[in-house]
């Protein structure tokens, strides 16, 4: 079935421009109080106020109705940030960062990301894509449709190669739209000498080769990637057709962010310890900041300043960035409840940064974070009746429903569906 009609909704469409939305563009949801949705054919054909007349009525009674008792319609989430793609377990080293051992000290013992990058080595790709496909079932139940997932834990060109087939085999298996990222910039490699150049100038080309167009993400960091070797990547990538992102300011403000705008970067993401100067420049930019509050929460509680960010004239999205050391969360509606509770953000905004601009990072926002006519059905109720409870719950249930062009892929409700003729 990928036709429905949802009625008695508190609709947010999120309707209006398809740029980025900046400022107070991100509190208008483009509510309709009291509304229906019609789908047909995976397609939102019809959205409008009150109950469907008569005449509509006749001309859909083969299309089954959900009534929504008053409750939350809204675009199912885009989680433009994640890394859902790895294998092996960083446990030993959550229980050491419970004892006080900083990130980055786990690093230079050798754990955190090498840690998984030597378990995916060993992974075949089957096995990862066995991994990604239980992770995206969790995923959708808490509302997500639509995931972008990086390589970045193989690290050398033949397995990096192996996650990004792998998240590719996955995404033929699932429902959901799945969009793969080249970060093989990720970390260094300690054990492959000149490994910078090497992933510039043969992982890059090899990876562009099989995925052409592919977005190239680099991680700036002290103990990962200088910013000039992550320029010098972006510059190549640039000159293979790629666009470009960034890991920027998660721990330092080493420059990068002014220099991924320079370059053109679609969104320069975690900005925790970005300047002042900095965002001035990210504000006047068409570079989205993409803020990871789960990150903070989960490793040293330092976040983005989302409401000076937002303040500026940032367009701001939020993603999970989900991976299996510094944020262990499939769920966006945690991060909305981050966002606001320790980035400042209202409820508007996040769900603005979690669905519409975070369509705008991937460049989807013609196919999905809005309820418009035309638009993929890829739509949600929740279990309230103010869209507000997104940020006030904690780690609360997933939404009632979940479709994906039309397709219902999650169900919790107690009512059955049913056409206008049973009923």
């Amino acid at each position: 079935m990928s036709s429905f009609i949802i009625v008695n909704a508190r609709i947010l469409t999120l309707a209006g421009e398809k740029t980025p939305r900046r400022k107070d563009a991100m509190n208008d949801l483009g509510i309709i109080e009291d509304g229906f949705v019609a789908v047909r054919d995976g397609i939102v054909e019809h959205v409008a106020s009150g109950a469907p007349d008569e005449d509509f009525i006749i001309t859909h009674s083969d299309i089954p109705v959900v009534d929504a008792n008053g409750g939350v319609v809204m675009p199912a989430f885009v989680d433009c940030h994640t890394h859902t793609c790895w294998a092996g377990s960083r446990l030993e080293e959550f229980e050491m960062g419970l004892r006080g051992v900083s990130y980055l000290d786990i690093l230079k013992q050798g754990g955190g990301i090498m840690s998984t990058v030597r378990a995916v080595r060993e992974s075949t790709q089957e096995d990862l894509c066995l991994d990604v496909l239980g992770r995206l079932g969790l995923m959708v139940s808490q509302g997500t449709t639509t995931v972008e997932i990086k390589s970045g834990y193989g690290l050398t060109t033949k397995d990096e190669l192996k996650m990004l087939r792998s998240i590719h085999d996955a995404s033929q298996d699932v429902p959901q739209f799945i969009v793969g990222t080249f970060l093989g910039a990720h970390a260094i490699d300690p054990e492959q000498e000149n490994f910078a150049d090497i992933v510039i100038h043969e992982t890059l080309p090899a990876i562009v080769q099989e995925f052409p167009n592919i977005t190239c993400d680099a991680y700036c960091e002290k103990g990962a990637w200088s910013v000039d070797e992550t320029t010098r990547l972006f510059e190549k990538a640039i000159d293979l057709g790629c666009p470009i992102r960034a890991h920027v300011d998660q721990f330092n403000p080493l420059g990068m962010l002014t220099k991924a705008v320079e370059l053109g970067a679609i969104s320069v993401d975690h900005l925790e310890h970005s300047t002042d100067d900095e965002i001035t420049i990210l504000a006047s930019s068409n570079t989205i900041a993409v803020l990871l509050p789960a990150s903070g929460f989960c490793l040293h509680d330092a976040y983005a300043r989302g409401r000076a960010i937002i303040d500026l004239g940032c367009p701001v999205a939020i993603a999970t960035n989900y991976n299996p050391g510094s944020a262990p969360s499939p769920s966006m509606p945690f991060a909305i409840s981050l966002a606001c509770r320790r980035l400042g953000l209202t409820p508007a905004e996040a769900i603005t940064a979690a669905t519409h601009n975070a369509a705008c990072v991937l460049n989807l926002q013609d196919r999905v974070g809005r309820i418009e006519v035309g638009m993929q059905a890829d739509i949600q109720l929740l279990d309230c009746d103010d869209e507000r409870d997104l940020a006030w719950h904690v780690a609360a249930g997933g939404p009632l429903l979940v479709s994906i062009k039309g397709e219902i892929v999650h169900l919790l409700t107690d009512g059955e569906m049913e056409t206008e003729e049973e009923s």
